[in-house]
């Protein structure tokens, strides 16, 4: 099978990301001294050949916030002068009162297809991002979220699992936007009752038919590339979606620090081999040619 999409990847310029200047700051995924540079197109190209991969879909790198527009710029002029990549999620904040003067500045390029805010909230704070829990009540961020669907856009959701019943009312209450959990919901505790929690969770997600899952960083927080770890994953996020609503993501360069991308998605085609060659396209491709809207 050939042909796939990686429905999540970076490229970057070290100078542009605070958390790449200055001291070293403390991150989700752990110590990232090797990935602490830039991360062109063309290493990217290098990283995913012979692995299948015929298109990408580029997600945000947490910029300076005032240059939102500087980034979705940078990445359109790269995939003009490389062909990659295919499709960008851009960054808008949604938590000010109208979002759509910078909706209008993002829909001048023509291959944003979404945008990403990160909502993601832990007691934890290595893992926080979001300045509270409660985002996805919020009254502007609904309301933003909403006028997505004005523009065609999804929104990319990355949320713990004691958000993901917040997130679940987000998406019920903006049903003509296609929402993307991001990581597969980001099963960082793996105990029983972490489990549990995460389970709960991606079953009230998966009740908004507007919700897909993309299978994507899944060594964020054992920190390494384990098939059988990423079976396990696939596996219960199938049983919950169905995989015709999941979709391959990479990760990259983020997964870089513990794998290769051949060796990444060899572990995910793996994890797939039992299913019908249909639905293992869907996963690997067509389900993000459609989210995406791919051509």
């Amino acid at each position: 099978m050939t042909g796939y999409v990686d429905a999540h990847h970076h490229i970057w310029r070290q100078a542009d990301l605070p958390w790449l200047v200055g001291p070293m700051q403390p991150r989700i995924f752990g110590p990232y001294e090797s990935i602490r540079r830039d991360y062109p197109i063309e290493e990217y190209l290098g990283d995913i050949a012979g692995s299948g991969v015929t298109q990408s879909v580029y997600v945000q790198t947490n910029w300076a916030k005032d240059g939102f527009e500087e980034e979705a710029a940078w990445v359109q002029r790269t995939a003009d002068q490389h062909g990659y990549p295919h499709a960008i999620v851009a960054y808008a904040d949604l938590a000010v009162d109208d979002a759509r003067p910078q909706f209008d500045r993002l829909a001048r390029y023509p291959l944003v297809r979404g945008v990403r805010m990160q909502l993601h909230w832990h007691e934890n704070p290595l893992y926080r991002f979001a300045e509270s829990p409660d985002l996805c009540s919020q009254r502007n961020v609904r309301a933003n979220m909403a006028r997505l669907a004005d523009y065609g856009w999804s929104f990319d959701l990355q949320v713990f699992a004691g958000q993901m019943a917040g997130a679940a009312a987000l998406a019920e209450s903006c049903p003509a936007v296609t929402f993307v959990l991001q990581h597969a919901g980001m099963l960082e505790d793996r105990s029983p009752a972490g489990r549990a929690q995460w389970r709960a969770g991606m079953h009230k997600l998966a009740a908004c038919r507007n919700v897909v899952s993309k299978l994507s960083g899944l060594g964020t927080f054992i920190r390494r590339n384990d098939p059988a770890d990423v079976a396990d994953v696939v596996r219960e996020t199938f049983a919950i979606f169905g995989p015709e609503r999941c979709l391959f993501g990479s990760n990259f360069p983020i997964e870089k620090l513990w794998t290769d991308y051949r060796t990444l998605v060899a572990a995910y085609e793996a994890a797939i081999h039992g299913l019908d060659k249909r639905t293992r396209a869907q996963v690997m491709g067509e389900t993000a040619r459609r989210v995406y809207r791919l051509g």
